[in-house]
């Protein structure tokens, strides 16, 4: 920190300098006035969003929802519309306290270095939330800059991309940053208690988990092929089927179910056996990524967890996480639990919405200078859909250090509208898919 002779702290260094790791605590938050703490006149957080689509601008919406002195000042998208819709959606939302929303011409980016910009503009706290494939450059760069990070999850679409997020992570502690990631159940109450009873062995030693993020899938492509000015924009209008930016749906939303498994645990797993395809989403608009997905992962004790996660319509669906101990078993999601005793325990406590609360605990770990680091957990929990995918994709086990060790890296070389994407379409418009039992993924 930096101090003046008469030990002052500038507003700039006090924010740069109360942080670092509270990890699913979920109570911040109701440490009632600690956002005023340390407040003055010119303690205001002012935060900058990279990424403006509709997780982004919900992000953002939250943030300026804590307590405190908190504004909007800086925007950055790759998409000057994005940008501009975000801005509007935020501006009627707060109509009521504009000063919260000021976001001045020159503090708004466009472009694939507007994250930079951005950076470079002043702002303490930075929301990253633009398809997951960038997500480890501009964690990165937010490191070096010395800002307080909020980032999307996934963390990263491949295993050079988790690599560079650990490696920041560490630099992020060392700075005293906080950084939140939005893995939201762990700032959910429910989720809080039954992983602490079952922790305290309400059902015993866990012998399996299961886990499922089975839908009828996400939006339909949003830019036509003949509407792309470019091949790079064709894919990143119509990221989520794109596994450089997105890293399939396995990662980019089931991460949410197996990350509450790792969870349970503390631990990740050692190796993961996989099956899935595309058996209903074929046509060529639906890029490369599969529409389902059955995982066995198995972790260093034996323990399994078995994960599905489709995306295929009129189908049964289920957003859950369950688990079997030596002494009953839980439905996790729901909160409630049996013994083989024939107890019953079921989450009776209060409940706030989790993506609020997450900005809640950040925003006040922040102002009440809380250890605070979600990024280790983020990256691994990536990783581990990751490590699905990757055995799913070429249909063979695959380890955790097998994964780790090699260099698969998804993102492209160059970053400009006219340069290429890794993966591009053949003559009649269709992607290479993986193919089980010939693709070779590491």
């Amino acid at each position: 920190m930096t101090q003046s002779n008469n030990q002052s702290t500038s507003r700039r260094d006090f924010l740069k300098t109360t942080t670092a790791t509270a990890v699913g605590t979920g109570i911040l938050a109701s440490l009632g006035s600690a956002a005023h703490v340390h407040a003055s006149g010119d303690d205001q957080i002012k935060v900058g969003l990279v990424g403006c689509g509709g997780r982004g601008t919900g992000a953002a919406s939250q943030a300026l929802s804590t307590k405190g002195n908190v504004k909007l000042e800086a925007m950055a998208d790759a998409f000057k519309d994005r940008m501009d819709s975000s801005l509007s959606n935020l501006q009627k939302q707060f109509s009521g306290r504009p000063e919260r929303v000021d976001v001045a011409e020159e503090k708004k980016f466009v472009g694939f270095d507007a994250y930079q910009k951005l950076l470079d503009s002043g702002v303490d706290v930075v929301i990253l939330a633009t398809p997951p494939g960038f997500r480890p450059i501009h964690f990165e760069a937010a490191v070096n800059k010395g800002v307080h990070i909020f980032m999307e999850k996934p963390v990263a679409t491949d295993v050079t991309g988790v690599k560079k997020v650990l490696e920041a992570a560490k630099k992020a502690k060392e700075k005293n940053l906080a950084v939140g990631v939005g893995l939201q159940r762990h700032h959910q109450a429910p989720y809080i208690e039954t992983i602490n009873r079952l922790k305290d062995g309400a059902i015993g030693d866990i012998t399996s988990m299961r886990c499922y993020w089975n839908s009828g899938g996400v939006w339909e492509p949003r830019l036509a092929r003949e509407d792309a000015k470019s091949e790079m924009e064709y894919q990143m209008r119509n990221w989520y089927y794109y596994n450089w930016l997105c890293g399939d749906h396995i990662n980019e939303q089931h991460i949410h179910n197996i990350d509450v498994c790792n969870w349970l645990k503390d631990d990740f797993p050692v190796k993961a056996y996989g099956m899935g395809g595309r058996q209903v989403r074929t046509d060529k608009k639906y890029g490369e990524i599969y529409d389902h997905f059955a995982v066995e992962f198995v972790y260093a004790d034996d323990t399994r967890m078995y994960s599905q996660c489709r995306h295929i319509r009129n189908c049964w669906n289920s957003v859950t996480e369950h688990a079997q101990g030596t002494k009953g078993s839980c439905d996790i999601s729901g909160a409630k639990y049996e013994t083989t005793a024939g107890y019953k325990w079921k989450y009776r406590g209060k409940k706030a919405n989790p993506y609020q609360v997450e900005h809640d605990d950040l925003f006040a770990a922040i102002y009440n200078g809380t250890p605070y680091n979600e990024a280790e957990y983020g990256a691994k929990s990536t990783m581990t859909s990751i490590l699905g995918r990757l055995a799913t994709y070429s249909g063979k086990p695959v380890t955790w250090d097998e994964a780790m060790a090699s260099n698969v890296d998804l993102m492209p070389k160059e970053f400009s509208w006219e340069a290429a994407p890794v993966t591009g379409p053949d003559e009649n418009g269709f992607y290479p898919i993986p193919t089980p039992g010939v693709s070779k993924v590491l």
